[in-house]
């Protein structure tokens, strides 16, 4: 019993990755660099995180630490506070309701629900901006980011994967 209860460091660091992964993404999107020379926006990537692992494992990425991922998106890229907090709560609501549904595709299939919580984040972003402004905002830039966004997910996941597996799984015990 005192065995179960001890907390090894290592099961604290697999518990604290996801969220570390996130934030890292929103890190790494809001550095000044760009390699379109500002052509293509960047990419919303603390999403890919947040999807892959609300899917996988959900305990590990609570509403709780989405909203600080979306409230340090939000500091970092400058706009006004909570529009990414509750793009990203929204994205973790479709993803974390239709889970079931959306672990269960793959290839493609896998891409389009990746693209149906990015849609409810952009969504819940854009109403909150329009509602913040009162007027619509101009939807072409957040659509693109939006198409980036999708675009970039098969290229990340597979890195997200190989944490689960490889980190994340093994130093917690799971399978």
């Amino acid at each position: 019993m005192a065995g179960q209860l001890a907390m090894s460091p290592a099961r604290v660091f697999a518990g604290f990755t996801p969220v570390l992964l996130a934030l890292l993404a929103v890190v790494l999107v809001n550095l000044p660099v760009t390699f379109t020379g500002g052509v293509m926006p960047a990419p919303i990537l603390a999403l890919i995180p947040i999807y892959f692992w609300v899917l996988v494992r959900p305990d590990l990425m609570p509403p709780a630490a989405v909203l600080i991922t979306g409230i340090a998106e939000d500091l970092l890229s400058g706009g006004p506070p909570g529009i990414w907090a509750t793009g990203f709560l929204a994205a973790y609501a479709v993803t974390n309701r239709y889970r079931e549904f959306f672990a269960g595709l793959s290839d493609l299939a896998a891409v389009i629900g990746f693209a149906a919580a990015v849609f409810a984040a952009a969504s819940a972003a854009y109403g909150l901006v329009s509602l913040l402004f009162w007027r619509m905002a101009p939807l072409s830039p957040l659509l693109l980011e939006a198409v980036v966004t999708v675009a970039f997910y098969p290229l990340v996941a597979p890195v997200v994967a190989f944490i689960h597996r490889h980190i994340v799984g093994a130093l917690r015990g799971d399978d």
